[in-house]
């Protein structure tokens, strides 16, 4: 038996109270809960006014948001189904955390950033082979951090720094450094949004010396070698050699 005609509209909601559709996010919540997650936020976070009330219990509705699978304000509502109240506390509507995130300046940014990276070195000491220090056996030993740009396309003109850089693509461009050892998978060790239109240099010596800086912090890492991977594209030699120098690290370039 098939159906005879397609219906005009479908919809679907999970509103079972006894029911929640994203378990998973209680371990990970509680996991970052104990590596600090609210706590460096609601301490270290100075966003104004109401709107900034509460800063930690937000920062940590926006990750596990994200955790979940939410890529915009309005997904975050699905942290408000079923029995979600039940398992969490201070559960805020979409709207709160859209006015909380808007009150952001860049050097909210820069305390964000802070939270980032005393919250992986925490995450770290509490699951030990997430950054592992290399062994002996390990070869070589060294610990790489590895930097690089892309382009995030986004299709509204109006967006705030939406420009078109050397991809020719409409976009935001993002600045990541990943730390990798010969035991573990690339972890994002430092971040920056910039500019559509900005050339990949710019900041890069910052945020290499963040990574770096970061990097050390980690579990068994304060006296390894570093090696900082990087195309000549999204670095001055001489300025980010400055960086790495005083910090303990050397670097290499890698060609296109």
């Amino acid at each position: 038996m098939q159906l005879s005609h397609t219906p005009a509209a479908v919809s679907a909601s999970f509103d079972d109270p006894n029911l929640v559709s994203t378990a998973g996010l209680v371990p990970i919540m509680r996991l970052a809960d104990d590596a600090g997650l609210s706590t460096l936020a609601q301490n270290r976070l100075s966003v104004p006014t109401d709107k900034g009330a509460n800063a930690g219990a937000k920062i940590a509705s926006l990750v596990s948001g994200m955790t979940a699978g939410a890529d915009s304000i309005n997904d975050m509502d699905l942290l408000r189904h079923g029995g979600m109240s039940t398992l969490f506390d201070r559960i805020y509507a979409p709207s709160t955390l859209g006015s909380f995130l808007r009150t952001f300046t860049f050097g909210h940014v820069r305390q964000l950033d802070a939270v980032a990276s005393r919250f992986l070195v925490g995450l770290a000491r509490q699951a030990a082979n997430l950054v592992p220090a290399p062994a002996v056996r390990s070869g070589s030993g060294y610990v790489f951090v590895d930097v690089d740009d892309t382009i995030i396309e986004v299709h509204g003109h109006k967006k705030q720094g939406v420009g078109f850089g050397y991809s020719k693509v409409r976009g935001l461009n993002a600045l990541l450094a990943t730390v990798t050892t010969p035991d573990s998978a690339p972890v994002v060790v430092a971040q920056r949004l910039r500019r559509g239109s900005c050339g990949s240099p710019r900041g890069a010596a910052r945020l290499i010396a963040d990574a770096i800086t970061t990097t050390r912090r980690l579990p068994g890492m304060n006296d390894q070698k570093i090696l900082v991977r990087a195309d000549s594209a999204n670095s001055r030699p001489s300025q980010c050699q400055r960086r790495v120098d005083g910090r303990g690290g050397c670097i290499g370039h890698r060609l296109r």
